[in-house]
């Protein structure tokens, strides 16, 4: 099955056979078990694309194994590439006669970084030999500080037995002398070693200072033991240099103690004194500050010069500042002895939360990005911690194990990472060649539509913006690509907005002058703004450019609205002499609205009615009579003649026009309608009946009148001045609260009517009985004589039928159980034709009711009924 794939294409039988019959399949499930199968005989990378090539057309889901597969085979080239790059940093820095530590570490650092995959072979390998070689030089440099310091307790051990018996001090002379010698043979030991190049600087002079001090401590004490044997044994010898043998040899020889001699101090040029005094204090003032704020760096640096300012300067110095010299340094170990004791404990604390974050619950992981910035973070912690003090090389062990550890979680992150990145920067490429295809294919928009195409270039962007996270780098590198792409698809539509955007600022230039003429044009203006609408609907810009070109074109149209508003308010602002006159009999009628009395109402309307028709004899205005129609002319000449008779009325431009013959109607045979009997007059009539100047209900009132207006013609107030706006609300508002103030007392003087009526005649008291005014126009004085004789008579006879027929001249419903007896009369009455109607005697109907027993389903009736026919 790894036979390699013929020159010539592959047609799709031999793709069926060497899939196994995935392109046979007859489901996508088949196909998908068939291309597993044949995916589990590792088949070749050339194979795998041949297959998917042809499979991907016709069944993406099985084809999305195969590039699955795939990608894992271009990961895996590209993770083998990189691996063998960083291999061969690798076999650099081994094959180097000197390896620096840092570069190790960071080759290490760097791979991973960059996503080598550093636990496979052949960088595990080379990892586990560069750890080797680190740790190795590590030794070797642990080692160069462990012979520091056995060189210095080798010289505390010289000193003290300086302090004490020279014999003692013979005694161990043997053992002293083999461990100096062994020293000697260790230090000379290490040089020889291979990794000795790689060893930091620092150290190789170290260990040449330690072995030198004590070579000449070694031999100074060697030559003062001889030096006291030789006087033990002779007398006539010198005794030796160190005073506490001294002293021990001349209590031998029987001599007195003597105080050991000082040396005498050579004297010194003041000036040098002085130069060399200044030098120790400068340094010495500088330790002591950083000692006093616990800097332990800097104290370490501060103690460094001072110990050299000492070794220049200190045979010019004086005792006093030589001991505060040596006090100082003493300070500054103790605090370096803490501070390394400080450092340890943090390095403690580094080491147990690189521990910590391979131990945590599965729920409390860490992700990749965070686990990278936390081993990040404890690495400069540690970095910090070592910065000036002696290392500790198996804390960082165990730290540097720890983070390798937790650096897995970032290799399989990094490793995600890439993968994502390369499916969008593929992603957006396939988008780029989808643009530029695009681009060829609609050169302008189809039918003009320059929206729909200005949204599929926004569509563009959309999916440009969602293609999901590059890097800085892959970004750049695309981002002109794109700019590129996006200016080629555009171009069409810029030339278009361009050629918009002169149109627009030339019906920017139309709408200024509009604007600036003396007599704003509303025809032109509307004209002008419908072409910008058609404009902005055909040719899309940008949101905020548009608003800007708006606002420009709208600006001189607003301004004229605006300045002619203002010369309206100006001409209406001032109050005529009728306005005021209005606005008094308005506030007046307020006033009576709130008294509640409805004669006083009634005053007060017909108060405002007449302030109304004061400027009936106004002067009219010249301009007012310049535009005054010239058919106006004849009422107003009358009604001069008729205001001032005797005086010499102005001759009318044209007489009135004769009304036009009626030369035939049509027939109407309904009572009053015949066209023979006479009109009534206008103004006059039956109450109820429709006039010419207005409508008058049952009490005669004209209800046009009580609307603040009459039922005139125009002509009348053709001349007349127009109100002003405040005084125009103020009149109407004060009309319809007279109106419903009226109605309101109406009602309620009709329902105490009422009330008054029924107890009169629950109490058979005919003196309850209300007067005629009270009971309203309907109710006429014989019809309150028939009531009053049926309330002082006994109660007598039934008013079932009376009822009935009361609900009938009402037109209200009758109670569920009389409606049988309703329509039996209703039965009754059309065949009696001659006999009044209910609605004619609907009075003496209610004396019946009055004359019999008061019951309180009657009454409820009755209420009913009188509600509508007193109102009437």
């Amino acid at each position: 099955m790894n036979s390699s794939v013929p020159a010539k294409p592959i047609d799709l039988q031999q793709l069926d056979a060497l899939t196994g019959g995935a392109f046979t399949a007859a489901t996508s499930g088949e196909r998908a078990a068939r291309v597993r199968e044949w995916l589990a005989s590792e088949p070749a990378a050339e194979q795998l694309q041949a297959v998917y090539k042809e499979l991907s057309v016709k069944d993406k889901g099985a084809a999305k194994l195969l590039r699955e597969r795939l990608d894992d085979i271009r990961r895996t080239k590209g993770q083998e590439a990189m691996a063998a790059e960083w291999s061969a940093k690798a076999q650099a820095l081994l094959e180097a006669g000197k390896l620096n530590i840092a570069d190790a570490l960071a080759w290490q650092r760097d791979a991973a970084k960059a996503g080598a995959p550093l636990s496979r072979e052949p960088l595990a390998g080379l990892k586990v030999q560069l750890a080797e070689r680190v740790k190795v030089i590590e030794d070797l440099q642990h080692r160069v500080q462990v012979q520091r310091e056995a060189a210095v307790l080798l010289a505390q051990r010289i000193e003290v037995l300086s302090t004490k018996s020279w014999k003692d001090a013979q005694a161990a002379a043997d053992a002293l002398r083999a461990d100096v010698a062994s020293w000697q043979e260790q230090a000379a030991a290490l040089p020889g070693d291979a990794n000795w190049p790689s060893v930091d600087a620092r150290f190789p002079p170290q260990l040449e200072t330690s072995r030198g001090q004590l070579t000449l401590v070694w031999e100074a004490f060697s030559a003062a033991l001889a030096q006291a044997v030789a006087a033990a044994a002779d007398a006539t010898v010198a005794l030796p240099q160190v005073p506490v043998w001294a002293d021990e040899l001349r209590q031998a020889r029987g001599l007195p103690a003597e105080a050991a001699p000082q040396p005498a101090r050579p004297k010194v040029d003041p000036q040098i004194r002085a130069q060399a005094t200044s030098a120790v204090r400068e340094t010495l003032s500088k330790l002591e500050q950083e000692v006093a704020e616990g800097h332990g760096k800097a104290s370490t640096g501060a103690a460094a010069n001072l110990r050299q300012a000492l070794k220049e300067h200190g045979r010019h110095i004086d005792d006093a500042l030589d001991k505060q010299v040596h006090a100082a340094l003493a300070a500054a170990g103790e605090l370096e002895g803490w501070q390394r004791w400080r450092a340890d404990q943090l390095r403690e604390e580094l080491v147990g939360k690189a521990e910590a974050l391979l131990n945590r619950p599965e729920g409390q992981a860490l992700g990749g990005r965070k686990m990278q910035e936390t081993l990040r973070a404890l690495r400069d912690q540690w970095k910090q911690t070592d910065q000036g003090g002696v290392p500790n090389h198996a804390l960082w062990k165990r730290f540097d194990e720890a983070c390798n550890q937790a650096h897995k979680v970032v290799e399989a992150w990094l490793d995600k990472v890439r993968a994502e990145a390369a499916e969008h920067r593929a992603k957006r490429l396939a988008l780029v060649e989808e643009l530029k295809a695009w681009t060829v294919a609609n050169t302008t928009a189809a039918g003009d539509d320059w929206k729909g195409f200005n949204r599929v270039l926004h569509q563009f962007a959309e999916r440009w913006r969602e293609a999901g996270h590059l890097s800085e780098k892959a970004f750049a590198e695309l981002q002109p690509l794109w700019k590129a792409a996006m200016a080629a698809a555009s171009a069409p539509l810029e030339s278009v907005q361009k050629a918009s955007l002169q149109r627009r600022q030339a019906m920017i230039e139309e709408a200024a002058v509009l604007g600036a003429a003396s007599v704003l044009r509303i025809d032109a203006v509307k004209a002008l703004q419908q072409r910008w609408q058609a404009e902005a609907h055909a040719v899309p810009l940008e949101r905020r450019q548009e608003q800007k070109l708006w606002d420009a074109f709208r600006k001189p149209i607003d301004e004229a609205f605006n300045r002619k508003t203002v010369e309206r308010e100006k001409a209406t602002s001032a109050m005529s002499e009728r306005d005021r006159l209005v606005m008094e009999a308005a506030k007046a009628l307020d006033a009576a609205n709130a008294g509640g009395d409805a004669q006083t109402i009634r005053v007060a309307m017909n108060a405002l009615e007449s302030a109304l028709r004061a400027s009936e004899n106004a002067p009219v205005s010249e301009e007012k009579q310049a535009q005054a129609p010239v058919e106006s002319a004849p009422t107003a000449t009358e009604k001069g003649a008729e205001e001032a008779p005797g005086e010499a009325a102005a001759p009318a431009t044209e007489p009135p026009k004769p009304r036009k013959p009626v030369v035939a109607v049509r027939g109407d045979d309904r009572p009053g309608m015949k066209k023979a009997e006479p009109a009534a007059p206008v103004g006059r009539g039956r109450p109820g009946e429709r006039r010419e100047g207005g409508r008058r209900d049952e009490r005669g009132f004209d209800r046009g009148a009580e609307r603040g207006g009459r039922r005139e013609p125009r002509e009348l107030y053709r001349d007349q001045p127009r109100l002003g706006d405040a005084a125009f609300r103020a009149q109407r508002e004060a009309l319809e609260h007279a109106q419903l103030a009226l109605k309101k007392l109406a009602a309620q003087a009709h329902g105490e009517s009422l009330t008054q009526l029924l107890t009169a005649w629950e109490q058979r008291d005919a003196a309850q009985l209300p007067t005629v005014q009270e009971l309203g126009s309907r109710v006429t004085p014989a019809v309150r004589t028939l009531w009053s004789q049926a309330l002082s008579a006994a109660a007598s006879g039934e008013a079932a039928t009376a009822l009935l027929r009361l609900e009938m001249a009402a037109e209200v419903p009758t109670p569920a159980a009389a409606l049988d007896a309703r329509r039996a009369l209703q039965l009754q009455l059309l065949t009696r034709r001659n006999d009044p109607t209910p609605v004619q005697t609907w009075g003496q109907d209610a004396a019946r009711v009055l004359g019999s027993a008061y019951e309180p389903e009657q009454a409820r009736r009755l209420q009913n009924v009188l509600k509508v026919l007193l109102r009437r």
